[in-house]
């Protein structure tokens, strides 16, 4: 983000903006709605936020849709008045604008474009039977957290509304569903949908009729293809924002309609874009809420993994997915706690400086965390076998209790359900990677967040300049990319000349934070039975 401009920059910035050559991504995160504006140059210029939760209800993890509404508009707003501080305009036009959200779950929507059941997000693992009985079928993994294993689950429960069903589509899609009136989706986020022929550039057919089939006998009104959102790849027109559209974003009635948006992308393949990791052995690390590897694959892999999903980047090179559910969570809960007692002891402080200083505190620790244990399960992990989480810390006699361990271990094991998956990558498909490329809270302090995860991955990690803006600066490239006259450059050529300079030196993992990984590696494996027995014995 650029935070100090002189004046002369400023006007330049200004007069773009007001012209309409600013570009808008927008992305909704697990527990923030983030806004981006970008330049001409594509930096960064000015932002907005807005904070939110999902909730369990009735057992399932979701957000209520009219805070998709008050939360966009609330961002924007946001973003608005950045603008209007920074640079003493209103933003009226745009260049172009795309939408980016969490990946997978569930939403379906009848005739009317109204929501048939709540919305389900990636968090939910109840689809286990349908899981299971779909990667049978298919040959290819289907994870829980998919939005056809919902569907299908959905069907063998025998829910009622699966026969209203109009459009199955994502966050991302539901919200430029109601932006331009399209019911379209980028190749990445319909990737993580249902399987897609990377060679076609569509969802699979010929698993498209098996499915069909699977169900022939329950006499849907509809055929799979139907209620699926049409597939695009990066760099496509996707539709322009409507009058209903502009109000359902701004609510100032300032913003008019007509202006472009890119296909509407998940938060897997922007976080590839804000990384520059769409080329073959490239791969990304977000970590936040969740946390998630991707590496762009050489070749397919050899066998099917449950461990690991099978997505695309934005412009269609097949991806291996490695996901776990449970990241940051709970460290942010203990961080939070202790907060709450320095204040309680006077301690005044910004919430930047407390995470500073704690993070800064792991790299203290004992290189396995003095014998520590937690589990950050505030849901279920399928990496694991979990339907169910519960957040937890152990400790015996001989452990060393130490601040310093205690948070190496927090964030330690934010990382093992990761690293589980791509030990799948690394021994049995030898897959290669040359670096890894890290953006999210994770990375907030560089260098701790990098160390770290240089050690659970057993790579070196390096950030961008701008990892802070995640997903929305990547969203926000995709739009941008979509926007140029002149197309012949792939979608790698244009993020290598976005990303000129802007790749930070990569921290390469030393032998003993290796070593120090893995011990606790192991004691998190060991360990998953006390994690059963909290689930089954806590409510």
């Amino acid at each position: 983000m650029i935070e100090k401009i002189g004046n002369e920059q400023k006007s330049r910035i200004a007069e773009s903006i007001e012209r309409g050559l600013a570009v808008l991504g927008i992305e909704l995160g697990s527990t923030r709605i983030k806004a981006v504006l970008i330049d001409e140059d594509n930096n960064p210029v000015a932002s907005g936020g807005y904070s939110w939760e999902n909730g369990l209800v009735n057992g399932v993890w979701t957000y209520d849709m009219g805070d998709v509404q008050k939360g966009l508009q609330s961002c924007y707003r946001n973003l608005q008045e950045d603008v209007r501080n920074k640079y003493s305009i209103e933003i009226k036009e745009l260049k172009s604008i795309g939408i980016s959200g969490m990946m997978h779950g569930y939403l379906v929507l009848d005739k009317k474009g109204e929501l048939l059941a709540p919305f389900r997000t990636w968090r939910n693992n109840i689809t286990g039977d349908a899981s299971e009985k779909l990667t049978e079928l298919f040959r290819f993994p289907v994870p829980q957290r998919w939005s056809i294993a919902h569907l299908y689950q959905s069907v063998l429960n025998g829910y009622d509304h699966v026969a209203e069903i109009s459009y199955l589509t994502t966050l991302s899609g539901y919200v430029h569903y109601m932006l331009t009136g399209k019911k379209l989706l980028g190749i990445g986020d319909a990737s993580g949908m249902f399987p897609v022929d990377s060679e076609k550039k569509d969802f699979r057919k010929d698993l498209m009729d098996s499915f069909d089939n699977l169900v022939s006998g329950r006499n849907f009104p509809w055929k799979l293809k139907q209620i699926l959102p049409e597939v695009l790849c990066a760099g496509s027109e996707a539709g322009t924002l409507t009058e209903s559209g502009a109000r359902w974003l701004d609510s100032s009635s300032l913003l008019r309609k007509g202006i472009p948006l890119c296909p509407p992308e998940g938060d897997a393949g922007t976080g590839m874009v804000a990384t520059n990791c769409v080329k073959i052995r490239t791969g990304n690390v977000s970590a936040g809420t969740s946390v998630f590897a991707m590496v762009v694959l050489e070749k397919n892999l050899k066998k099917v993994h449950s461990e690991i999903d099978l997505v695309t980047t934005p412009d269609g090179h097949p991806v291996a997915m490695a996901h776990s559910n449970n990241g940051s969570s709970d460290c942010d809960s203990w961080i939070s706690l202790f907060g709450e007692a320095a204040e309680a002891l006077g301690g005044k402080f910004c919430q930047q400086e407390l995470y500073n200083t704690l993070f800064k505190y792991a790299l203290r620790g004992d290189k396995d965390g003095g014998g520590l244990l937690s589990y950050g399960y505030l849901s279920g992990e399928h990496v694991t076998g979990f339907s169910e989480g519960r957040p937890l810390f152990v400790r015996s006699a001989k452990s060393r209790f130490s601040l310093a361990n205690f948070m190496r271990v927090q964030l330690f094991t934010s990382l093992c359900a990761l690293r589980t998956g791509l030990d799948v990558l690394y021994e049995q498909e030898n897959v290669q990677v040359d670096e890894i490329r890290g953006h999210g809270g994770f990375f907030k302090i560089p260098e701790v967040g990098q160390h770290l995860m240089a050690a659970a991955t057993n790579t070196p990690v390096s950030i961008m300049n701008n990892a802070g803006e995640g997903g929305a600066w990547g969203i926000a490239l995709l739009a941008s990319y979509m926007a140029e006259k002149e197309k012949q450059k792939s979608l790698g050529e244009f993020l290598d000349s976005v990303f000129k300079g802007m790749i930070g030196k990569a921290i390469v993992p030393e032998q003993t934070d290796i070593e120090g990984f893995l011990s606790f590696f192991n004691r998190y494996h060991g360990g998953l039975p006390i994690e059963q027995a909290a689930v089954r014995f806590l409510d």
